[in-house]
């Protein structure tokens, strides 16, 4: 398929056939899933594949019991956690002093991403970030967050968002199907995955066949010149 059949082609597909979608394509779409492209390339983002019986049924009783979730071969439970920046900063100084990379984009990693990605406990340093990005803002544009550990959070969602729509995408193309759910109980999934109160979970998808009555009809969306705006 080529990548507009593809996109073409991807449903939320809520019902998935017995047949079960071989483990190796789900492995090469997780190692498509995690080349998605992320805010400072700090890659705060990770990848739970629950195949363990008992935990998969528990999990599926966490998605509420949904078909989509029942049905599927695999589920794959995607989480964000704005504190993960740490892991990957040193690997990243290293690379970037490895590639050559111009010196500004050394001092951004050795020196910006500390500071962009820290708010510190409970906020401290925040108030002081708001007021350097507004006092900087009154003479010349800038970015103006993120500020609080919230705002963090919200950035490691946006990058974990786009991995997942590259996950979904490359099992489409590799002739499955998937269902990316927001419906579920967060605290009873993240307890089942043992996670820190910092990670978010931002869907779980759930990856299969399609089966019959996968969908509830054609694919509806709201007019092209409604909701692009040129100007």
């Amino acid at each position: 398929m080529d990548f507009e059949e593809v996109v073409r082609k991807r449903r939320s597909i809520r019902k998935f056939r017995d047949e079960i979608f071989p483990e190796d394509k789900v492995v090469k779409a997780l190692e498509l899933a995690i080349l998605a492209p992320n805010s400072s390339n700090v890659q705060t983002w990770d990848f739970h594949w629950v195949k363990a019986p008992e935990k998969k049924k528990k999990l599926v009783e966490a998605c509420l019991s949904q078909s989509a979730a029942r049905t599927a071969s695999h589920l794959i439970v995607v989480t964000a956690d704005g504190k993960a920046w740490r892991r990957s900063q040193k690997p990243l100084v290293n690379w970037v002093r490895a590639v050559n990379a111009p010196k500004i984009v050394i001092q951004y990693y050795e020196k910006l991403v500390p500071v962009t990605y820290n708010s510190g406990f409970l906020n401290i340093f925040a108030p002081l970030k708001w007021i350097t990005f507004f006092i900087t803002g009154l003479f010349r544009p800038i970015m103006r967050g993120p500020v609080t550990n919230r705002d963090i959070s919200e950035v490691a969602v946006k990058s974990a968002a786009l991995a997942c729509e590259n996950f979904v995408l490359a099992i489409t193309s590799l002739g499955g199907a998937t269902c990316m759910m927001e419906g579920f109980d967060e605290k009873r999934v993240k307890s089942l995955l043992n996670l820190n109160c910092s990670t978010r979970v931002v869907m779980v998808i759930s990856v299969g066949y399609e089966g019959e009555r996968g969908t509830w009809g054609p694919q509806f969306r709201l007019p092209f010149e409604q909701v692009v705006h040129i100007y």
